[in-house]
Parts: structure tokens; C-alpha cells; sequence
């Protein structure tokens, strides 16, 4: 089994099916709107979102979010992911009346008993929400800047795309910049190859969030692959929400081949029928890569993850001398 690392993750919308009827039935909830038959159902960009919400508002106290962390990071390494981080929103913890301090550090406690039961290593990323605009996302970047949680290691936005400018956000990112942690921004997805130039020129991220929709413009393309600017990708996300209408149209291929550098994520993997694992599977299946290119972006991943230099030598030597075992 190839060894994995994710950095594209939505923890909310990690939540397996089956943890999240737990929760429900822990919590009185009719879950019928949103689930059925042991799988998430909805039909458009609306619906999934509100059976995500539904699903993230199940999760309501540090336990709970104890619990998502542990138990999404575990299933992981049962893949072969060597490490693995995900976005959290602060917004969520409020909603279920937690301090983003009190969130913040259930999550890191679901990580690290993960990491005690299964070697897997994680992170955090925290990020702002596009659409609630650019003093929310500020906001979000202060409490990451300040938090001082070891295991916050970056600060992200994601959301609607469309909305606002990207300039908007300079701000929010030059704080978290200035605090040392690392940035990524989702852009490329819905947005457009504007959204990706956006935030190469107002942002300056060392990784880009999906990504993809910079193919639609060459020179964007080649000024990717030469500012060596990570895309974290998610190609089954992306067909699934029909960002392309195929994988034959999926430009993952044409990506790594114009030299820029992609990892492979799965997003909030149950909503869209997936999981790292079988991220991997499509882009060999679908894309023609053999162990030696997967391997090459869990290398990628690694590289690029937003961990101190101790843990990635040890994670790039356990990508060099170990063959997960099946």
C-alpha cells in the first residue's frame, strides 16, 4: 500500500455516517433529511450544504469533537495515511456554544489519541469563512495567530469563491503571516482561473485550495509550477460537484505534467462517496499513475505539509525506507 498524507480536509464534513447517527441518537435528532440507507443524501450545491450543517450541528461538545478528530484520523491510517490535516472552523464551535479555545482543543485531543493508537500525525488548520466577509475572516485569523495551540500550525479561508475580493482578505493573511503560521486559500474551484491569480497576487499562499480551474489559463499554469505553489487537490470532489463533468476532464494529468506540484485530498470525503484511500485509487485507475508518481505526491504532501522540519524528516523517512502494510 502506497503511504498517504492529506492536506485537504473539512473536519465537519469528515463525519462518517455512522458516527454522526451516534450523535444523533445522543442527541434526539431525526436524521432522515439528510441520511439514508447509511449514507449521506442530497442532490445539489444547496442541499449539501445544509446536510453538512445538519450533520456539524450533531457535534456539540468537546467530546463530540474529540470523538470526529480520533475517529477520522484513525480510519485514515488504516489507509496508509502517515499523516493527515484538517480545516476546522471556529464558526461551528460557536454555533454549539464552545469557545473556539475549548474547540480548538478537543480537536487536538481526538489528534493525539489517534497518534498514541495508530502513529498517525496531524494538524490544524484554521480557517475563515469567505462569505461571512473580511472582518469574520480577520477575526479568525487573530484567535489562530493567538491561540498558541502546538498543534495549529496554519490558517486558511474557505466558502463561497464568489464572493468578495480577494484583496479583501490581505489583511486576515498578513496577520496570520506574521504569526509564522502557513497559508493556503481555497480558490480555482468555483471561482475560476481569477480566483487563483487573485491569490497568488493579493495572498501569496504557499498552497492553494483545489486550484484546478487555473488549467482553464497556460500562463497561470507555468506561473504555478514556477513558484513551486502546492495545489491541494480532490478530484473526486470535484466531479461530484461537476466542476468537470468527468475524470477524462479532470485536470490533475495536465497539472503534473505542466511541472506543477498536486496532492491528492478528499474534502469531506462521505458526503461525496470517497476517502483518501480511494482518492488514490481514482487517480491510478482514472489517471494512469503507478506507485511511483502516488508516491511522489505523498512526497509532495509531506514537503509541503505545515509542520516543523524534525517531523517531516521523520515522515519523509518513513515515505523512503517503509512499505505500509496491507
Amino acid at each position: 500500500m502506497v503511504p498517504k498524507a492529506e492536506l485537504h480536509c473539512h473536519i465537519e464534513g469528515a463525519a462518517s455516517p455512522d458516527l454522526v447517527l451516534s450523535q444523533a441518537r445522543k442527541y434526539g435528532v431525526d436524521t432522515s433529511d439528510f441520511l439514508r440507507d447509511g449514507a449521506y443524501h442530497w442532490y445539489d450545491f444547496t442541499s449539501f450544504l445544509a446536510a453538512y450543517d445538519a450533520a456539524a450541528n450533531l457535534f456539540r461538545s468537546e467530546e463530540d469533537y474529540a470523538l470526529l478528530a480520533e475517529d477520522y484520523l484513525t480510519g485514515l491510517s488504516r489507509e496508509g495515511a502517515v499523516y493527515s490535516e484538517i480545516f476546522t472552523s471556529p464558526d461551528h464551535a460557536e454555533r454549539a456554544g464552545l469557545s473556539r479555545m475549548a474547540y480548538t482543543n478537543a480537536l487536538g485531543e481526538g489528534i493525539e489519541r489517534a497518534r498514541a493508537a495508530t502513529g498517525i500525525e496531524g494538524r490544524i488548520i484554521i480557517t475563515g469563512v469567505r462569505h461571512f466577509g473580511a472582518g469574520a475572516v480577520e477575526d479568525a485569523a487573530r484567535f489562530t495567530a493567538a491561540c498558541g495551540h502546538r498543534l495549529v500550525t496554519g490558517f486558511g479561508m474557505a466558502g463561497d469563491e464568489r464572493f468578495g475580493n480577494m484583496r479583501d482578505y490581505e489583511n486576515a493573511f498578513e496577520i496570520a503571516r506574521e504569526a509564522g503560521l502557513g497559508l493556503t486559500v481555497h480558490a480555482g474551484e468555483f471561482g475560476g482561473w481569477e480566483s487563483v491569480e487573485a491569490a497568488l497576487n493579493h495572498i501569496r499562499p504557499a498552497r492553494i485550495g483545489h486550484g484546478v480551474r487555473a488549467i482553464e489559463n497556460p500562463d497561470l499554469v507555468r506561473r504555478l509550477a514556477e513558484e513551486g505553489v502546492v495545489l491541494e487537490v480532490c478530484p473526486v470532489s470535484n466531479i461530484v460537484l461537476k466542476v468537470f463533468p468527468d475524470y477524462a476532464s479532470h485536470p490533475l494529468p495536465a497539472l503534473l505534467g505542466a511541472g506543477c506540484r498536486v496532492t491528492l485530498n478528499s474534502d469531506d470525503p462521505p458526503h461525496f462517496h470517497t476517502s483518501l484511500g480511494h482518492e488514490y485509487q481514482v487517480a491510478r485507475e482514472h489517471f494512469g499513475l503507478d506507485d511511483a508518481t502516488l508516491r511522489s505526491l505523498t512526497r509532495t504532501a509531506i514537503e509541503a505539509a505545515f509542520v516543523d522540519e524534525t517531523t517531516r524528516t521523520r515522515l519523509l523517512g518513513i515515505l523512503d525506507d517503509k512499505t505500509v502494510a496491507q
